[in-house]
C-alpha cells in the first residue's frame, strides 16, 4: 500500500488573483483545508486557505499563490495527503482507490483475469479498469457489489463477475439483426 493518497488535482486558474479550480477525489472535499497536502514528489507543500463549490469543481485559494501566473504554473498538479492523516475506512465496503491499484482480478472460480489498473468516476458511479492477463485492451466494469462481489485488499485480489462488463454484453437488439 502507498503511504500517500491522491486526494485532489489542481485545474486551471480561476480569475486573476491566484485562485485555482480544484477537483477533489474524496467524500469530504472541505476536509482539504485540514490536510497537509503535497505534490507527487512530496517536495512542495500546499495549504488551502479557502474553498468554495462551483459547478463541477471547487475554487480554492492556496497559501502563497497570489496571481494568475502562479496559479497557472500549478495546472494539473496532483495533490497528495499522507495515509495516516486520513480517517480509517468505516466498514469493509469502503476503500481508498489507491489500495485497489495492482490487485489481481479473478473470476468467481479463482481464475486470474488481470490486474486493476485504475478507478474512474465519469459521473454515474465508480468504474474499475483492469488490464487483461493475456494482454489486449483494458476492460471496464462498474464498481458495484453485483459486478465486484469481493474486494480482498489484504489478500491482494478482487473477484469480478465478467458478464457485467458493458464491453462484453451484446446490445439488446443484437439477435434481431
Amino acid at each position: 500500500m502507498t503511504d500517500r493518497i491522491l486526494i485532489a488535482r489542481i485545474g486551471a486558474p480561476h480569475g486573476v488573483k491566484g485562485e485555482v479550480r480544484l477537483f477533489a477525489f474524496g467524500e469530504d472535499p472541505l476536509a482539504l483545508k485540514r490536510y497537509p497536502l503535497t505534490d507527487e514528489s512530496g517536495a512542495r507543500r500546499f495549504k488551502v486557505q479557502s474553498l468554495r463549490a462551483a459547478k463541477d469543481h471547487f475554487v480554492a485559494r492556496l497559501e502563497g499563490i497570489a496571481d494568475r501566473n502562479a496559479a497557472e504554473a500549478l495546472t494539473n498538479t496532483d495533490l497528495f495527503v499522507p495515509r495516516d492523516a486520513l480517517p480509517a475506512a468505516e466498514d469493509e465496503d469502503t476503500f481508498y482507490h489507491a489500495d485497489l491499484m495492482g490487485l489481481r482480478v479473478e473470476d468467481q472460480s479463482g481464475a486470474l483475469l488481470g490486474t486493476v489498473l485504475a478507478m474512474h468516476d465519469f459521473g454515474a458511479g465508480d468504474v474499475l479498469e483492469y488490464t487483461p492477463e493475456g494482454g489486449g485492451r483494458t476492460l471496464l466494469l462498474p464498481f458495484t457489489k453485483a459486478a465486484v462481489p469481493v474486494v480482498d485488499v489484504p489478500g491482494g485480489r478482487i473477484v469480478v463477475v465478467p458478464d457485467t462488463n458493458p464491453d462484453e454484453t451484446p446490445p439488446e437488439d443484437a439477435d434481431q439483426a
